[in-house]
């Protein structure tokens, strides 16, 4: 019976080619978007989870209660590692690291700049990665010892065993391999090809409790909880930071599972409210979107065809086909096409690949021996199979053959009706990604030219690093770039100041401060000529001097740390800041620090240029490729030993909004395809209606009924149902994009135009859709049509 059901599927689609494509290509597209977005949804959803025992690794986070409000800060300071360590007696291991950084590696005449971090030694405690060589853990407690990936071993000694050779970090320490690690998988939080002991870099004011600039984790122990845990913790900041008496703020750690860091990352009030799942659940929701809108084509021209099934259901069960029998062979026909659909759509996913990975920065691979992929291949062919034949199926399996064989092929109103509804649901969710298009695309448009109140724009920046860290020779290389004729001015930052990451909590104070203030701060350290070089507005005062003893005690403020001090002017106002007491001598005016998603925080500018780790050039309008040969130029006279490698100040700031660009990119793409599958339904629906009504168009000419007339006809209904989805899905999707626009502080509201767009292109392509194969029929000899009559 099945083979009989096979047959007669397969001779059904040969013989209506059109519809067969139709239907195949739509549920293709549909199919192809759904695995593509199924597959970067199983990446994300495994973030960290190749890590063994996962639930019991926790990232370290720091909180924040002041008059009601909490705050939570991802980064801690340098000491509570430490005392975690000593003193929870629920901890396995706890460690720290830096943010990680590009740096020289080294071995005989091969070099290259490597991504990697410092970490304390229990990292591998915590971080129970797979070694090839050696022990990891053992090798990072050395202080003589590195930690490489196969991949940096592979790169440096091609020939054979890495572990006992030695690189040079930094053009500046020798160290031997003590293990070879597994790469690091692209779904994991944590990336680096190297790492060293934490005692390599450290420095005296890593052990402050009120500077949070590392990355603290930690292993519990079998038995423990995290929430055991967070109570043995929540008293020691009391204990160890030493805060004045009049530090009302009150801080503790808490524990964030490391499986939930990357898709749980957002705490408001203390309490997580989002973060990279929110981009999961709209990806999902376009893959069924579209999903759905390539089903509603299949049931739409079944359905509308059912007048040329119709004798073959009569006909089938006059010779004893039960009900059961005649749904088994209809759905086994959307089961065949779903199934054709499918190959194709593999074969889409698989040209589609590189692209996608490249837009998301993944390494997904589309690997037929993988079990979960055959799963979910399986699971598409039979949800859009059943999906997509099971409304044909019950409609034509229940005609009443006495009725059909009769003539009397009339429907009533029933089947016309649900061809409207997903006719008006296919369109609703069309318009709804137009919107999300059109509103999307302004808010990245809004980000990219938005004025930060600093100059973004021509400002080549380039890593200090080898010969040019040593704190003596940041200044005279400072100079040096200045006296370029290509550069207009040039400065040293601890921060890029479009990513300001350093922050503080109570180490801001003055005269007058009321105790019971709380002062959570952002700070950087630069320069010389650095308001200058940003183009920063100086609303008074003035800038540091080049050069000057006197400024390394005194501090530049924005407006917004005027503001939290409760003073207009505050220039000439004494402070005890970080680098000890000093005055303000300039109030900036406001910048943004850091993405568009917050809003400015207080900012406090110290002069160090010792402590710099960038060089930021401006460089004279039209001579950017002139600067950057001088600047390499002269960088190779002071650090001869390292490549020249520079970045521009523009890049790192779209660096910032890469998810919401993906983002972005997904409605775009997916929505086009989903306009795409609507117009191919569209185009099925005109073309079969066209060929039911032949000879009515044929009558029509003859009694003088002109183009215009015919293409009305048979388009005006089809408009009509557009209408009304767009009528439907306004609201909803001025909702969602709403609650999008409302994670940045700053943003472009949602307006009635782009609405009002939506509407004009849904309306505009679906006319051009319907009018092509209704001018089609409208021109079409009538002496062919009426010829049989």
């Amino acid at each position: 019976m099945i083979r009989n059901y096979a047959k007669i599927a397969w001779r059904n689609l040969v013989n209506h080619k059109l519809y067969t494509g139709i239907n195949v290509f739509g549920l293709a597209l549909g199919m192809a978007c759904a695995l593509l977005i199924g597959l970067w949804v199983h990446e994300e959803l495994n973030y960290d989870r190749f890590l063994p025992d996962v639930d019991r690794v926790y990232f370290v986070r720091v909180q924040a209660e002041y008059k009601g409000k909490i705050g939570t800060n991802y980064a801690t300071p340098g000491p509570l590692q430490e005392a975690i360590g000593s003193e929870i007696p629920q901890v396995a291991a706890a460690t720290k690291t830096n943010w990680g950084s590009e740096t020289l590696i080294k071995a005989g005449e091969k070099a290259t700049k490597e991504f990697g971090r410092y970490a304390t030694a229990d990292f591998f405690r915590v971080f129970d990665l797979p070694a090839i060589d050696g022990d990891p853990k053992m090798a990072l407690a050395q202080p003589d010892q590195i930690v490489i990936t196969r991949k940096l071993a592979e790169k440096f000694f091609p020939e054979g065993q890495a572990r006992g050779k030695v690189l040079q970090l930094d053009n500046a320490t020798f160290y031997k391999v003590g293990a070879v690690i597994e790469n690091i998988p692209t779904n994991a939080t944590i990336q680096f090809e190297w790492m060293v002991n934490w005692k390599a870099q450290e420095k005296e004011w890593m052990n402050n409790w009120g500077n949070n600039s590392f990355l603290t984790y930690l292993r519990l122990k079998p038995n423990a909880t995290a929430t055991q845990a967070e109570a043995a913790m929540k008293d020691m900041y009391v204990r160890h930071a030493k805060q004045p008496a009049d530090f009302n703020a009150v801080q503790y750690p808490i524990l964030h599972p490391m499986a939930d860091v990357h898709l749980y990352s957002e705490y408001k009030d203390g309490k997580v409210v989002g973060g990279g799942i929110e981009y999961v659940r709209t990806f999902s929701l376009v893959a069924l979107f579209i999903l759905l809108i390539a089903c509603i084509n299949f049931m739409n021209l079944a359905t509308a065809r059912s007048s040329t099934r119709a004798r073959e259901v009569g006909v089938r069960k006059v010779v004893g086909a039960m009900r059961p029998a005649l749904i088994g062979q209809f759905l086994s026909e959307s089961l065949l096409t779903s199934l054709l659909a499918a190959v194709l759509a593999v074969g889409l996913v698989w040209q589609a690949l590189p692209t996608f990975n490249q837009l998301f920065d993944k390494q997904i691979a589309l690997s037929l021996s993988t079990p979960v992929l055959w799963l979910g291949l399986i699971g598409l062919v039979v949800f859009t199979g059943f999906l997509s034949g099971s409304y044909p199926a019950l409609f034509l399996s229940g005609l009443q053959a006495v009725r059909i064989l009769k003539g009397n092929l009339q429907f009533g109103s029933g089947p016309v009706a649900f061809r409207r509804v997903l006719v008006v649901v296919q369109f609703a969710l069309s318009v709804f990604l137009i919107v999300g298009m059109l509103a999307v695309s302004r808010q990245m448009n809004y980000l990219q030219e938005k004025h930060l109140g600093l100059d973004r724009e021509n400002v080549v920046y380039i890593p200090i690093e080898g010969e040019m860290a040593n704190p003596e020779k940041v200044e005279v290389f400072r100079q040096e770039v200045m006296r370029l004729p290509s550069v207009a001015a040039a400065t040293a930052t601890s921060d890029l100041p479009i990513d300001v990451t350093w922050t503080t909590a109570g180490n801001l104070t003055w005269t007058g401060k009321d105790p019971n203030q709380e002062t959570n701060v952002s700070a950087m350290l630069v320069g010389g000529e650095f308001t200058r070089t940003m183009n920063i507005k100086l609303l008074s005062g003035r800038d540091f001097r080049p050069g000057s003893l006197a400024d390394s005690s005194n501090y530049l403020v924005n407006e917004a740390t005027a503001k939290l001090m409760g003073i207009d002017n505050p220039v000439g106002k004494e402070i005890n800041f970080s680098m000890g007491k000093g005055r303000i001598i300039g109030l900036m005016k406001d910048f943004h620090l850091n993405s568009l998603h917050q809003a400015i925080n207080p900012l406090v500018v110290c002069f160090g240029a010792k402590y710099a780790h960038y060089i930021l050039a401006k460089t004279r309008a039209g001579q950017t490729n002139q600067a950057i040969a001088d600047l390499e130029e002269l960088t190779k006279r002071f650090n001869p030993n390292y490549p020249f490698t520079y970045h521009f100040l523009d890049e790192a700031y779209e660096k910032l909004y890469r998810s919401e660009q993906q983002v972005s990119s997904l409605v775009n793409y997916f929505g086009m395809l989903a306009i795409l599958i609507s117009c191919l339904g569209l185009f099925g629906l005109v073309a079969f209606t066209a060929e039911q009504r032949t000879k009515e168009i044929g009558i029509r000419k003859v009694l003088g009924a002109s183009v215009q007339n015919i293409v009305g006809l048979l388009s005006a209904d089809l408009l009509r149902l557009v209408l009304i989805a767009l009528v439907l899905a306004t609201p909803v999707a001025w909702w969602a994009i709403d609650k999008w626009l409302k994670t940045f502080e700053y943003r472009q509201e949602l307006t009635w135009w782009i609405v009002a767009l939506a509407g004009l292109l849904a309306v505009g392509i679906a006319l051009l859709t319907v009018s092509f194969q209704s001018i089609k029929a409208a021109l079409m000899n009538p002496v062919k049509s009426l010829r049989s009559e």
